[in-house]
């Protein structure tokens, strides 16, 4: 086991990491901005070493100022989180030249998957299911024009090394198209340094799965079910569960079993998440895979009773699965709620500023995993999640009961948050029935000429 690990993060998941790295006896060293100085992660790590000014660019993505933390604190390991240098390749080769492990995949295997186009290339040479679409980059407007034809509207334009939402552009005409590639190759030019662009098939209103995979250096490859991510809003998620309302048992078994295939297939060793989409008639297609933790990862540990940053960091560490991972099985509901700084009521605008009351939801079945407290000042640098609230229930009716219960008791003032927008989408009928896809948020809510507010959507 490691003796010492960098976090190279901030907000709740170094929090996160740090609280597995002390249950594994594993000293951290937590790294923060100038705006991070009152985080909580610097103050429970047994080491903090600031990095930079507040802007990301200056801090937690510049690799040298890290690499130098890592120097000074001596550490033997560097934990990436999720975000910022967690899927860089190159920050991961450093990593290993500098004899410092890379608490993830190799290099080659995030290279490999961080570039949608090869990733999708990867998965369909492997069998599993891929919308149709572009076999490699699309050059230029005329090509994209001749594709789109061929394979027909609507389409959806796509960042090669996209993420997060950014740089796709769907486009349901020639004149849509024509703008949409122009600005999908712009925004992901300024998001990743890269213009490269492909085309796939628009999946409409499809459904948005993941799978969890674990993997080690001893041959061990599992699934730990799935994740339904399609309550979201401009492809950002808003809540998760597992499991999904919508997969039947045929159908989430020959996901699990593609999922299993991919992992294995492209030697892939740790923790990581592939993500599909489902239309309505049952069909599955790849979309990507994130080579990291994901945010909902808490769903997935409280159905399968396991901590998956534990086992991210004994697998780094050389260590074959824990048994009760390999033997898990899963066992009722879980709903995650990402509470956000931003008014839901006014555009979902950031709020940023000071926390004047911080009052966390409990009792039986709730989780909290946050970095923020009474009198916290929420900077304006980063993304807006200030916590994630976890609930789980013997099944899903009782797991939609506590987390309204939840949400209803999560007491924050002193700023906005999206609390009361999603205790508003838990009393929606289709929330309850489960019929929801990727678009309803913005279709059935947010696109409603008054502003929806708190329980005005019952039904």
């Amino acid at each position: 086991m490691f003796r010492n690990v960098l976090v190279a993060n901030r907000g709740e998941i170094a929090v996160r990491v740090i609280r597995a790295c002390k249950e594994l006896n594993v000293r951290t060293v937590a790294v923060y901005s100038e705006a991070d100085a009152d985080s909580m992660h610097v103050q429970l790590a047994d080491e903090a070493i600031c990095i930079g000014p507040g802007q990301s660019a200056k801090s937690y993505l510049k690799i040298e100022n890290i690499m130098s933390a890592a120097e000074i604190a001596n550490v033997d390991a560097i934990h990436p989180g999720y975000g910022f240098l967690s899927e860089n390749p190159r920050f991961a080769e450093i990593c290993e030249s500098c004899k410092v492990k890379f608490i993830g995949p190799s290099a080659e295997v995030i290279s490999l998957m961080g570039d949608k186009n090869q990733a999708r290339a990867t998965a369909k040479k492997h069998g599993i299911p891929v919308t149709p679409g572009s076999e490699g980059i699309v050059k230029d407007e005329e090509e994209a024009m001749k594709l789109a034809e061929e394979i027909g509207f609507p389409v959806m334009i796509k960042a090669s090394a996209g993420g997060g939402g950014r740089g796709m552009r769907p486009a349901l005409n020639q004149a849509s198209l024509s703008s949409g590639f122009h600005a999908a190759r712009a925004e992901a030019e300024a998001c990743f340094g890269s213009r490269d662009v492909y085309i796939e098939k628009l999946i409409e209103n499809p459904h948005h799965i993941e799978f969890q995979v674990v993997a080690d250096r001893h041959g061990n490859v599992i699934e730990l079910g799935e994740r339904d991510c399609s309550m979201q809003r401009r492809n950002q998620k808003i809540i998760e569960e597992t499991p999904s309302p919508l997969l039947t048992d045929k159908l989430r078994k020959e996901m699990a079993e593609a999922s299993v295939t991919l992992t294995r297939e492209i030697g892939y060793e740790n923790c990581g998440t592939i993500e599909y989409l489902v239309d309505d008639d049952g069909n599955f297609y790849f979309m990507e895979m994130n080579t990291r933790i994901q945010v909902e990862h808490p769903i997935t540990e409280e159905v399968r009773g396991c901590d998956l940053i534990k086992e991210q960091i004994r697998i780094a560490a050389g260590m074959p699965l824990s048994e009760h991972v390999l033997n898990s099985e899963p066992r009722g509901h879980a709903i995650e709620c990402r509470i956000n700084a931003e008014d839901p009521y006014r555009g979902f605008a950031p709020s940023p500023g000071k926390i004047n009351l911080f009052y966390a939801s409990g009792g039986r079945g709730v989780r909290v995993d946050t970095h923020v407290y009474s009198g916290y000042e929420v900077p304006p640098y980063y993304d807006s999640m200030i916590a994630k609230l976890i609930v789980t229930g013997a099944n899903r009716e009782i797991a939609i009961a506590r987390m309204t219960r939840a949400l209803n008791e999560f007491l924050i003032s002193g700023i906005k948050t999206t609390i009361p927008f999603q205790a508003a989408i838990l009393k929606h009928g289709a929330f309850k029935s489960g019929n929801y896809n990727i678009r309803w948020v913005e279709e059935y809510i947010a696109s409603e000429p008054d502003p929806p507010k708190p329980g005005s959507l019952e039904g």
